[in-house]
């Protein structure tokens, strides 16, 4: 899995935002909301290397927590153009709960502009055509006679 790189000061933050088309960067904390956030964050940032994702620990960034109006964790800011322009809170836009899917994330940052890609995930294994008996590749075959 991905690494996704802890930022703890504000210059380093800035510096990242201000050079990047568009950040993902996820207010955490050590607990299991915010771990369970943070693993399908790491598995996006391997297949959208057009976006740049950070992680800061809220209680060690309080500046940047305030600034970003920081209240419920885990939040992932979604910053485009050096703005923040969407925040994901929580669970509540993923199913309400911890069980979420890394499609479910990947579709709510693509909303969000913040990573591309067109149609099905990418993360999801591409489609073979599939054969039985009954159906052969051939459209015109049949089992009448």
């Amino acid at each position: 899995m991905a690494s996704i790189p802890r930022f703890l000061t504000r210059r380093i933050f800035f510096t990242i935002v201000k050079a990047s088309d568009r950040v993902v960067c996820h207010f955490y904390r050590e607990n299991w909301p915010c771990k369970v956030v943070d693993k399908h964050l790491g598995i996006l940032a391997k297949q959208h290397i057009e976006t740049r994702f950070i992680k800061i620990q809220a209680e060690k960034s309080p500046f940047l927590a305030e600034k970003l109006k920081i209240i419920v964790l885990p939040t992932i800011a979604l910053i485009k153009n050096a703005k923040v322009d969407d925040y994901v809170v929580g669970f509540n836009e993923l199913g309400g709960t911890d069980d979420f899917s890394t499609e479910e994330l990947e579709e709510r940052l693509s909303r969000a502009q913040v990573i591309f890609f067109e149609g099905e995930s990418s993360l999801k294994p591409s489609k073979q055509q599939t054969r039985n008996v009954r159906h052969g590749s051939n459209s015109q075959d049949s089992d009448s006679e």
